[in-house]
């Protein structure tokens, strides 16, 4: 049984726990409550060929009693082998000259390679709990000359700081997953915040050499004459600073469309 979609991202920073209901996760583990939702459109897709999608994701993490979170050091998400991304002939923008910028100056120099916009919240401890929001952008990238994918997350009120967070992305040759996503999450506020929620949606179209693209596309292999099909369509592994690493599967749906 095969399905094909693709989540390319971070997708999920905060990605987590076990598995519920299709497409949402929640857990509590070590003094942590996570959940994460996940969904594409449309659902309905050819069972022969790609179609482009959208993504969209949310997460949150919060401690059980209430205090700071502890801060995402590291994570891996590894996607469903059938999924397509397309990167050809899409602009690239590089991490380090996201870095200190606005939103409003990542734009200007990187708005050709735009792949994603969103939203978060963070808990920054500066003498006191501080909670501030900001925008998300999600830019297409290089990475020692390979595909990559680069998240910019920037804050302006109440406190200003930016946050660039670059993702490799591998292909392995065999196996249920083809896409790995990997990140080193560099340290927020010198390590005394912590991003509490994310929203984003990853939604590209664009033409190069005459053909129209999707950053993200997808289709729903259904077997014989199913045409509804659950599937695993991603893994995340995350590590928290000062807590255990955590791992686990996380499914949708998909419907050929006739």
């Amino acid at each position: 049984m095969r399905g094909r979609i693709l989540i390319p991202l971070l997708i999920a920073l905060l990605a987590f726990g076990a598995t519920s209901a299709l497409g949402s996760v929640r857990v509590i583990k070590d003094g942590l409550e996570l959940t994460f939702n996940a969904d594409f459109a449309p659902h309905a897709l050819p069972r022969d060929h790609a179609a482009p999608v959208s993504v969209e994701v949310s997460g949150r993490i919060a401690t059980t009693d209430g205090s700071h979170p502890p801060p995402l050091r590291w994570m891996e998400v590894a996607i469903h082998r059938n999924g397509r991304l397309s990167t050809k002939g899409l602009p690239v923008c590089s991490a380090p000259v996201l870095q200190s910028t606005s939103s409003e100056a990542a734009m200007e120099r990187c708005g050709p390679a735009l792949v994603g916009r969103g939203s978060f919240r963070a808990d920054v401890q500066l003498g006191k709990e501080i909670l501030a929001s900001g925008k998300i952008l999600a830019f297409n990238s290089r990475r020692h000359g390979k595909p990559a994918l680069v998240m910019h997350l920037f804050a302006g009120v109440p406190v200003r700081f930016t946050l660039v967070v670059p993702l490799t992305i591998g292909r392995p040759k065999t196996g249920r997953f083809g896409t790995i996503l990997r990140a080193k999450i560099p340290r927020l506020g010198g390590g005394l915040g912590s991003v509490t929620e994310i929203n984003l949606k990853i939604d590209r179209r664009y033409t190069y050499a005459g053909k129209r693209r999707s950053y993200v596309s997808a289709a729903c292999e259904a077997p014989g004459d199913f045409t509804v099909v659950p599937f695993v369509f991603a893994r995340g592994t995350f590590r928290f600073e000062g807590h255990s690493e955590i791992s686990e599967n996380l499914e949708q749906t998909c419907r050929v469309r006739g």
